[in-house]
């Protein structure tokens, strides 16, 4: 006697109910809010007992700024740097206001005797992290690596960064990227765009500096050869201007892994954040409405068709960590 052997049916995964969801972040958030706390306390102390070079001889620069009240607390990004599994050639800090270096903090000052660089600038705004260095004379053949000053980063930041600059030197490469989206011929509005969870390169991959990015020399001239046009077109947001003279140059972005990295922000740092003006108040979507020609839109939008075949990319800034 033969008979219909019924199947269970195939259940997906449960899903996790939204109290308990808002409790995991909830834990999480303070997890890293702890680990932060622990970190900015060991290299605090580590920037008063550490008397060796915070940089060596891998063959590439690290470039950032400071402002205001931030002048107090950069140094311990910097010594997050220092500590790394690899140190760069030369770490550059650039100040645009006199008056700071005439109040150097006392960790800044163990800094500079240990090899970093305090250099003073014209003010650039968040420009300032990289352009000085770009249109300097002395410009090396180094890839540029570009460093936020509220983060703590960890020790294998800047090996990671170089690594993918060796294997793949024409690109540019960050912890953290988020993919354009493109809506009816239009750049749709930027807290909308999504996270990348994979490593492939493209013309729509956007790098926040926040995590940190490496630029190939080709990348620098550009840079270089643009000027300071960013002044008048978008002169509060560094990383739009990055994303749209790679774009015009021809210089994909590739996420470094398949999972975005945002690393600890630095306790007390965030009293004045950019992002609070860019992000809250959409000037970051004046800008590239005003940046973007239709042919830019056109290229960002067939890499968006390109990726749509094997999509891969996680939705909303709390996926990343």
């Amino acid at each position: 006697m033969t008979g219909t052997i019924t199947r269970p049916a195939q259940r997906g995964p449960a899903r996790i109910p939204e109290p308990a969801r808002k409790v995991a972040r909830r834990v999480r958030k303070a997890s890293k809010r702890f680990g932060a706390y622990s970190w900015l306390a060991l290299l605090r102390l580590r920037n008063l007992l550490v008397r060796s070079s915070a940089t060596g001889t891998a063959d590439v620069v690290v470039s950032m700024t400071t402002y205001g009240a931030r002048i107090g607390t950069v140094a311990v990004a910097l010594e997050s740097i220092a500590r790394g599994e690899i140190k760069p050639r030369r770490m550059i800090l650039w100040l645009d206001d006199p008056r700071l270096m005439d109040t150097e903090p006392a960790g800044l000052r163990r800094l500079r005797r240990r090899g970093v660089e305090v250099r003073l600038s014209h003010n650039y705004g968040p420009h300032t992290k990289y352009y000085p260095y770009v249109s300097a004379r002395e410009l090396e053949g180094y890839p540029l690596v570009t460093a936020d000053d509220d983060i703590i980063y960890p020790a294998n930041w800047l090996r990671v960064l170089l690594d993918a600059n060796v294997a793949h030197p024409d690109m540019i490469h960050g912890h953290w990227v988020s993919t354009i989206g493109v809506n009816n011929g239009s750049i749709t509005q930027y807290e909308a765009w999504g996270r990348r969870r994979d490593t492939r390169p493209a013309f729509n991959n956007f790098a926040l500096g926040v995590s940190g990015v490496i630029y190939p020399p080709a990348m620098l001239r550009e840079l270089r050869h643009r000027g300071t046009l960013f002044m008048d077109v978008c002169p509060g947001a560094d990383d739009i201007w990055l994303h749209w003279v790679a774009l015009r140059a021809g210089i994909p972005v590739r996420q470094v892994d398949r999972i975005p990295r945002h690393f600890p922000m630095i306790p007390g740092s965030q009293l004045t954040p950019l992002n609070e003006l860019n992000v809250d108040q959409h000037r970051n979507d004046h800008w590239i409405r005003g940046l973007y020609s239709n042919s830019d839109i056109d290229v960002l939008a067939a890499g968006q068709a390109a990726a749509s075949t094997t999509r891969n990319l996680w939705d909303g800034e709390h996926n990343a960590y």
